[in-house]
């Protein structure tokens, strides 16, 4: 049955805008959970009287979190749908972020990060699938790229709520109090996120899959120019939908048609995270004052790379439609390389030049804001098919918060055992292990929807 609502620009611009804003609310918490850590690990280490290893597990417990989030988020998804479950993680994202605050000792505050790291893990898998299923085609990219904007926003203000809380206090009260403040600012956007979600829509073709396809060609025409367009569409859900079978999803993400986007999935999410970028998020300052930065100096440092993070992802925002995700990637990893090999080398003198080091870190912030920091979670989306899409997507995203809990747990302990430098180096080797993989697999996904993507890339059934 044919919705009679009447359809107007107005209405279609409305509703994408409603989805980009409340999806990029949950990218925001990601961001400013996953980087609060950056401005806190200085006071936790000396409050707690943490090891190498001490400071590691408390940095990387936030990964145990999002690993757990993204073993359940895909399955659940799929179960009781997009929504649903991403309301269930915004009430999450509140319930560690007051843990976090109030905690009593290092072991509740690890308590704290692992429920905000389930959020994450959540958010990271769920919203751009979501974003992906109900965008149109020719601007899909962008939107999914907006919640990764926001992420880096969230980056950005909690770097400058830790150099703000650091430079107005004392040390003593920074170690006392300072990182409470830091942690319970993020009750706000997450209290915001609960309140939002309930105006948003659930996802097409998870309608479609759950036999609601009234509601889902009602949903078609909220986010498309013109029922026409809603009403392909919609055949075009249907017709893959047909298609599927019965197999388990299990089954259907070992068959060899899904191979190659297992593959790419996997690895992308994967270079992601081992190329080095967490490092520099989780502890900016920390490397800054081993280049002989005062701590004030090191924390705004952190703040000009949250400048760079947002202006260079809201660069890859506006051109990943054109440009395209193969050729950002490549771009990315091959600069990349470069820079990491040049911040090695840096670390060789004697007495590193710390603006120099400034530059180069804030250079490979840039491309890989613009490649592999929004292409990622873009690709994720796009390349398995619907009747798998959130359980392939948990795995890619597996893949991601598996590589981001190796460097932030062992990043300390390895500067510690083998220095900066070769530290860095060995990022750069990995960046260029990254742009072979990219020319070798990475296919190129704009502009097509996801059922051409479906049909192209794991062939006809």
């Amino acid at each position: 049955m044919t919705s009679t609502t009447p359809r107007t620009t107005t209405g279609f611009i409305r509703t994408v805008v409603l989805i980009t804003v409340v999806t990029a609310v949950g990218g925001f918490l990601f961001g400013f959970d996953n980087g609060s850590i950056s401005g806190s690990v200085g006071f936790l280490e000396t409050r707690f009287a943490l090891s190498p290893a001490g400071v590691g597990w408390v940095t990387s417990s936030i990964i145990v979190g999002c690993i757990v989030g993204v073993i359940i988020a895909g399955r659940l998804s799929d179960a009781i749908g997009r929504k649903k479950v991403l309301v269930l993680t915004a009430v999450v994202f509140v319930l560690g972020a007051l843990v976090e605050a109030i905690a009593p000792d290092e072991t509740v505050l690890v308590v704290g990060r692992i429920l905000v790291g389930i959020g994450i893990g959540v958010e990271t898998t769920i919203a751009p699938l979501y974003i992906a299923e109900v965008a149109p085609a020719r601007i899909r990219g962008r939107l999914v790229s907006f919640n990764q904007l926001f992420n880096t926003v969230g980056n950005l203000v909690v770097f400058s709520v830790a150099a703000l809380i650091a430079n107005l206090n004392s040390e003593q009260w920074n170690v006392d109090y300072g990182w409470r403040v830091i942690f319970a600012t993020g009750l706000v956007p997450a209290i915001v996120f609960v309140l939002l979600l309930r105006f948003i829509p659930e996802s097409p073709r998870w309608l479609m899959r759950q036999g609601l396809e009234d509601r889902a060609r009602a949903v078609l025409e909220r986010v498309n120019p013109s029922r026409q367009k809603a009403g392909e569409q919609l055949e075009e859900i249907r017709a893959t939908l047909q298609g599927e079978g019965s197999s388990s999803e299990l089954r259907e993400l070992l068959r060899p048609s899904l191979r190659k986007a297992l593959v790419v999935g996997f690895f992308v999410a994967l270079f992601q995270q081992i190329t080095g970028i967490n490092a520099i998020f989780y502890y900016a300052p920390e490397i800054f004052k081993d280049a002989g930065l005062p701590a004030t100096d090191a924390l705004s440092s952190t703040v000009l790379i949250g400048i760079v993070l947002v202006a260079a992802t809201l660069v890859s925002l506006v051109i990943i439609d054109r440009a395209g995700r193969r050729r950002l990637l490549v771009i990315g990893a091959s600069a990349m390389t470069a820079l990491q090999a040049g911040i090695g080398t840096v670390f060789l003198a004697p007495e590193p030049d710390g603006v120099l080091l400034l530059i180069l870190i804030l250079a490979y912030v840039a491309f890989f804001a613009v490649s592999f920091g929004t292409v990622a979670y873009v690709l994720i989306a796009e390349i398995f098919p619907t009747r798998v899409r959130g359980a392939a997507a948990s795995v890619a995203t597996f893949a991601l918060w598996g590589g981001n809990f190796f460097v932030s747990q062992f990043f300390p302990i390895l500067v510690d055992g083998v220095g900066s430098s070769w530290t860095f180096y060995l990022f750069a080797a990995i960046c260029a292990v990254a742009l072979i993989f990219v020319l070798w697999l990475v296919p190129e996904t704009k502009g097509r929807s996801l059922e051409e993507i479906e049909r192209d890339l794991h062939g006809a059934r």
